[in-house]
């Protein structure tokens, strides 16, 4: 019988910051534990990050009331980001004023980011800490292997010597 692994979304959607900027964040975090995207996000330098850590901790929420409601025994420490996307939303159409009367148009883009969390299925015969006598056995065992001898470098023929110093040495 397969398990499946669900999967918990939030949305924030509308934001003001391009999904250019907002895909350096979300790339930081994929693909962690939740509770390491969430130190992630806390420290990241960017606009658009406090915002993102908001989103994480509100699909956190979600899973864990959605596993109450359904009654999924949930493992919250073995959450981690599966999803993590940002879109493009509506564009706003802006005017600048430019030399001699003219008008530059230029847009400023929205985002709508998605971050889905899902529990890590634990394998079995998955082994998570490796031990320490069979670690220090394999190191004792390697023998380096023996250097490769270099060839001496034959000796160059010997520079003409000029007039004066053969002179000199006469």
């Amino acid at each position: 019988m397969a398990v499946e692994t669900r999967e918990y979304r939030a949305e924030a959607r509308f934001q003001r910051v391009s999904p250019q900027k907002a895909r350096l964040v979300l790339d930081l975090i994929k693909g962690r534990g939740v509770e390491e995207a969430l130190t992630v996000a806390a420290f990241t330098k960017k606009r658009i990050a406090p915002v993102i850590h908001k989103l994480l901790t509100s699909a956190v929420d979600n899973a864990k009331y959605v596993a109450g409601e359904q009654g999924i025994d949930l493992d919250v420490d073995n959450l981690y980001v599966k999803l993590a996307l940002a879109n493009d939303g509506p564009r706003m159409k802006r005017i600048r004023p430019a030399p001699m009367g003219r008008a530059y148009r230029y847009q400023r883009r929205l985002t709508h980011i998605v971050l889905s969390v899902a529990e890590r299925a634990a394998k079995a015969g998955l082994v998570t800490k490796a031990e320490e006598p069979a670690a220090k056995e394999t190191k004792s065992k390697a023998v380096a292997p023996k250097a490769a001898k270099k060839k001496a470098a034959a000796p160059k023929p010997a520079a003409k010597a000029t007039k004066k110093k053969a002179a000199a040495k006469a």
